[in-house]
């Protein structure tokens, strides 16, 4: 046979667990380690290893691309693409090249695949948009200088 125990009012209404919980809220507000970046001023500190806005490396003025088809060939998400024209002292060079900003998952595969280290994955991570964007060879080229 079970024998029922009389509660207290206070354990019956819970009070004592409340005030537990509002003492720890109250511990993590007042003394815990502040973890709010306050953005404009302050910046996030990334990895070097962060891939963040692409970029088309270029010597000389022009773009190491050969338009080798091979990032858009390994681009999961399908979103580079190249159109390919031919320049008396290169083989080929890149006519058109574009990269659709909200397709791209930011993996990285196009800067593995390259043979001439031409697209790159800059620190770059304020990339917020109003519209859709397409970014065009001409932005990608303008991007090197601000990683």
């Amino acid at each position: 046979m079970l024998v029922k125990q009389k509660k207290s009012i206070l354990s019956e209404l819970y009070v004592l667990e409340i005030f537990k919980g509002l003492c720890i809220t109250m511990k993590n507000m007042l003394f815990a380690k502040k973890v709010t970046i306050q953005y404009p001023e302050e910046r996030r500190k990334y990895s070097e290893r962060f891939r963040g806005q692409h970029y088309i490396k270029a010597t000389n003025g022009v773009e190491n691309c050969t338009a080798c088809m091979l990032c858009p060939t390994v681009c999961p998400a399908e979103c580079i693409h190249i159109e390919a024209g031919e320049r008396p002292d290169k083989e080929k060079y890149p006519v058109k090249f574009e990269i659709d900003a909200l397709r791209c998952c930011f993996c990285g595969m196009c800067e593995e695949a390259c043979p001439k280290d031409a697209i790159k994955l800059s620190n770059i991570y304020e990339m917020s948009m109003t519209r859709r964007e397409v970014w065009d060879k001409d932005f990608l080229l303008e991007q090197r200088g601000n990683k």
